[in-house]
């Protein structure tokens, strides 16, 4: 048994604040901290709840330690947000599951994770970061184009507007989003192929796919775009599937190379999407995924392929586990699990 330190950034709390829905959409609801918090119990660890990185930083200033801190905080303000748990961590010497700050810091900034993914060879579409609203774009000729706040999650800022023809259009989306979300777009070449989502579970060489899942957004909501409202509204406005032909496969492959290329740590959850010659491209990934047993991505396409909730928490356990040295067994669960 092991003492588990559990971070998180609940909803409710936030909400209580006064944020509002859209600024808290990727924190946690009780649901979802209940739902972990059992199955950790379950698989034979002490949890206690901490909460945010605030009410941590206040524990481990006053001396609190646990064998493991397992973060699922997104953190409130700025690109590196979901750097400050680990960071934390770090300062205090506790060890923590999940990515280091520089990997959180890196792909949370989509642009500076596709340079990344990029100079390690693995295919990315072309893009270019729009900072202000005045920025030209006379440069940019790739049509068409999509455009998305440059370090959001949970689909923030992909809407129908973000898919566009020309210049004119261009411009007005990445101007909207700079003045929504305070922040530079992100302009990349529209890939019209297939979209992907690849579940990463391991470290390093032993990194692993645990599954893919096809993404079908139904066409008439918001363009067909798997956008933060069709996230959302999931059970009317999107379909899921799970592909086994060789471009699914190869986007698997690509989802590994780009996991370790950045630097991923313990699991993680990779989007990809084809472009014109059926190519599986990278598009960001998710070193913090979603953990709601029915409705994030992971736990859905871990169930697409035998991994149950509780199993899942486990592999993710055992891999930060075996990193950190805490349980020697860890590596031969994690070789037998599905």
């Amino acid at each position: 048994m092991i003492s588990i330190g559990f971070v998180y950034d609940s909803r409710d709390e936030y909400l209580a604040e006064g944020y509002t829905e859209l600024q808290v959409a990727e924190f946690d609801s009780e649901q979802t901290m209940a739902s972990i918090e059992s199955v950790l119990q379950s698989l034979g660890n002490q949890v206690e709840r901490i909460g945010n990185g605030r009410k941590l930083a206040a524990r481990l200033a006053a001396g609190a330690r646990w064998d493991m801190v397992f973060s699922l905080a997104e953190g409130l303000k700025g690109r590196s947000r979901e750097a400050q748990v680990p960071a934390l961590c770090e300062l205090f010497d506790q060890p923590y599951a999940f990515s280091d700050p520089l990997t959180m810091a890196a792909t949370l900034d989509k642009a500076v994770a596709k340079r990344l993914v990029r100079d390690a060879g693995i295919a990315t579409a072309p893009f270019m970061v729009m900072e202000s609203n005045t920025d030209t774009l006379r440069n940019w000729t790739h049509y068409p184009a999509f455009v998305k706040p440059l370090a959001e999650g949970t689909g923030k800022g992909c809407e129908h507007a973000s898919l566009v023809e020309n210049e004119a259009a261009l411009s007005a989306a990445a101007s909207s989003l700079i003045q929504r979300f305070n922040q530079p777009a992100l302009i990349e070449a529209y890939l019209p192929g297939r979209e992907f989502t690849v579940g990463i579970i391991g470290n390093g060489a032993d990194a692993k796919c645990i599954g893919i899942m096809e993404v079908l957004v139904n066409k008439d909501f918001e363009s067909g775009v798997y956008s933060f409202n069709n996230k959302e509204h999931w059970e009317r406005r999107v379909s899921y599937r799970r592909p086994e032909d060789p471009e699914a496969l190869a986007a698997g492959d690509t989802a590994l190379a780009a996991y370790r290329a950045l630097g991923c740590r313990d699991a993680s959850r990779v989007d990809i999407k084809s472009d014109g010659n059926h190519q599986p491209v990278f598009l960001e990934v998710n070193p913090l995924a979603g953990l709601h047993p029915t409705h994030s991505d992971l736990p859905m396409l871990a169930r697409q392929n035998g991994i149950e909730f509780e199993e899942l928490l486990s592999m993710i356990l055992d891999a930060a586990k075996l990193r950190l040295g805490l349980d020697p067994d860890a590596s031969e669960r994690l070789k037998a699990s599905a």
